[in-house]
């Protein structure tokens, strides 16, 4: 079972600090830069390894538009408690998921129940939001690039990675935002 999503507050009075983006916001804001057709063509496709822009969420959040060539994907992973969202903008990608929500510290090893497993095609348009502990992989398998928005509240502070091999999930890596800039 997944957790709930946290969703925004009503908008701040002027002069207020704004109020945190919810999942809701997030895949909205991910439909409508995956609908800019413009903005989707310009990023530049590269046949060996994905591609992308940065660019600014709504309400402090962190986005990406991601361009994806066949056979390209990002392991299992995490997203460091923040929640989010994704939206396909061309082609179609790949999200294998766990519908469990996993403990963030004090393992190395997990063995995972049966049935936890989840697995959806996303076309270009289709989207899905997702809370502090999804657990997931995303690649694409078909022959065509692929492009992707992603939306991130908080901006990811770390990303955990993982190995699976069939039930058995175990943390490889942590790997922090400051390795990225």
């Amino acid at each position: 079972m997944s957790s709930p999503l946290p969703s925004s507050t009503a908008p701040a009075p002027s002069g207020a600090p704004p109020t945190r983006p919810g999942a809701r916001e997030l895949l909205a804001f991910a439909y409508r830069v995956a609908a800019d057709a413009e903005l989707v063509t310009s990023l530049p496709l590269d046949p060996q390894g994905r591609t992308w822009i940065r660019l600014e969420g709504p309400g402090g959040s962190e986005a990406w538009l991601i361009g994806w060539p066949p056979g390209a994907g990002t392991g299992w992973h995490d997203h460091g408690g923040s929640y989010g969202a994704f939206a396909t903008a061309a082609g179609r990608l790949t999200e294998q998921s766990l519908a469990a929500r996993l403990p963030t510290e004090g393992w190395k090893l997990l063995e995972l129940a049966d049935g936890i497993d989840r697995e959806r095609q996303l076309e270009g348009g289709n989207g899905r939001a997702f809370g502090p502990h999804h657990v997931h992989q995303v690649f694409n398998a078909s022959a065509e690039h692929a492009v992707s928005v992603h939306a991130y509240y908080p901006p990811l502070p770390m990303m955990r990675r993982y190995h699976r091999s069939g039930q058995v999930l175990r943390l490889e890596q942590i790997e922090w935002a400051q390795e990225w800039a």
